[in-house]
Parts: C-alpha cells; sequence; structure tokens
C-alpha cells in the first residue's frame, strides 16, 4: 500500500518543473487528488479547503472512474452503486459541496438517457 500511494509523490515531482501552467495544474492534481476532505488522505494529509480545488474534482472523477471500471480484480459496479458510494463519502472522502454537484449532474444525465 505505502508503494501505491507514492504514485502521488512521484506524479507531482515528475511534473513539478514545468513553466506550463496546464502542467503546473496537472503537478497539483497529482499531488492533490488522494487528500480526503477529512484529512487522512496522502501524501500531506491536507483537509478541506486546503485540498486544491483541481484535486478535489479529480478525487470524484478518479473513484468515480475505479469503482465504474472492470479491473483484474474487481468487476465494475452497476451505476447507482457508484453513485452512491460518492454521496456515502460526502464530507470526509469528498468535498459536500462538489459531490453536490456532482449527483446533480448525474441525476440530469440519467434522466436524459432514461428519455432518450
Amino acid at each position: 500500500m505505502e508503494v501505491m500511494q507514492r504514485h502521488a509523490e512521484i506524479g507531482g515531482r515528475l511534473l513539478s518543473n514545468s513553466k506550463s501552467p496546464l502542467l503546473q495544474t496537472a503537478c497539483e492534481i497529482a499531488l492533490s487528488h488522494h487528500e480526503r476532505w477529512d484529512g487522512h488522505g496522502y501524501p500531506n494529509k491536507l483537509a478541506g479547503e486546503a485540498i486544491p480545488l483541481a484535486g478535489r474534482i479529480v478525487a470524484i472523477a478518479d473513484v468515480f472512474d475505479a469503482l465504474t471500471s472492470e479491473r483484474v480484480y474487481k468487476d465494475a459496479l452497476p451505476l447507482h452503486d457508484a453513485i452512491a458510494e460518492i454521496a456515502r463519502n460526502s464530507g470526509t472522502q469528498f468535498d459536500p459541496r462538489l459531490v453536490s454537484v456532482f449527483l446533480a449532474v448525474m441525476s440530469a444525465e440519467l434522466c436524459r438517457v432514461a428519455a432518450a
């Protein structure tokens, strides 16, 4: 687990010396997308608003992708189960305001698909 957790620091280090604003944002995301709203994440144990906004957004997208994607070690979760898991972790793992936005977007998208 410790080795796996190092990918955030390694990614940040690889992207850290760029003058490109895009790659600077990518560095910020690499370093912060595993931080948790409650401060129990890694690598820096940042909490709440101390976590860069881009990292907070990507954290939700990253977990949603992991939950809904098949892996060699697990099946993909059904969409409604993955959405429920994101909602369940609002305020602990994820920024609750961003979870609200995620849930609204997913609800609208699911309604759009159902109507099609």
